[in-house]
């Protein structure tokens, strides 16, 4: 598969997405923040020095999303029709899962408007804490679930060495059961390609 955001001559393109279908489109992305207990017990308690720090956290990142075409030089501007944040916390991992739900209807996808989402609401976590804390860890964020498009459905389960899968679209079915194996692909015709890019993860 070609990598879609280059020219022939290897120079960085946006994608012309003027002849597409516009399609009803989701992406979920999540990711979490490892804190300390005293970071976790003041989160959950509201008692942070800079306020509700899982509300602001929220804001910030629907606000982000919003303008993920101004952060990431070859993303479209997509007409956003929902976005929600939401935080779920795990007291024994000291551990803070934000997931990031994107929605449009459009010609491309909402992925990076939900992974920008996620980011941005951790790193404000991080920030709202840093004063407690300089140690808290952002990690594992991805993408969750994806649907609409040529290149059809994807899902991932498992974290970093578990599994994804894509189904429908041009270029068939992908699974990975394995972080360190290779893509495999199912698909009727290998030649055609689908919207987007297999990568390995």
């Amino acid at each position: 598969m070609e990598l879609t955001h280059f020219d022939k001559d290897g120079k960085a393109i946006m994608v012309d997405v003027t002849q597409k279908n516009d399609t009803d489109r989701t992406a979920v992305a999540e990711g979490k923040i490892i804190v300390s207990k005293s970071v976790f017990e003041a989160i959950q308690k509201g008692t942070s020095s800079k306020g509700d720090v899982l509300g602001v956290a929220t804001t910030a990142g629907i606000m982000a999303a919003k303008k993920t075409w101004e952060l990431i030089p070859m993303c479209h501007p997509i007409p956003v029709g929902s976005l929600k944040v939401n935080f779920e916390s795990d007291p024994d991992a000291l551990e803070i899962k934000c997931t990031c739900t994107a929605k449009t209807y459009g010609k491309t996808g909402i992925e990076m408007e939900a992974l920008t989402g996620v980011s941005v609401a951790l790193l404000t976590v991080y920030d709202m804490c840093k004063a407690m804390d300089k140690s808290m860890e952002i990690t594992d964020i991805h993408l969750v679930s994806k649907t609409g498009g040529k290149s059809g459905e994807y899902s991932r389960t498992g974290g970093k060495s578990g599994e994804y899968s894509r189904t429908g679209g041009k270029s068939g079915e992908y699974r990975m059961t394995d972080k360190n194996t290779a893509v495999e692909c199912h698909a009727a015709d290998k030649n055609t390609e689908g919207e987007d890019d297999a990568v390995q993860v």
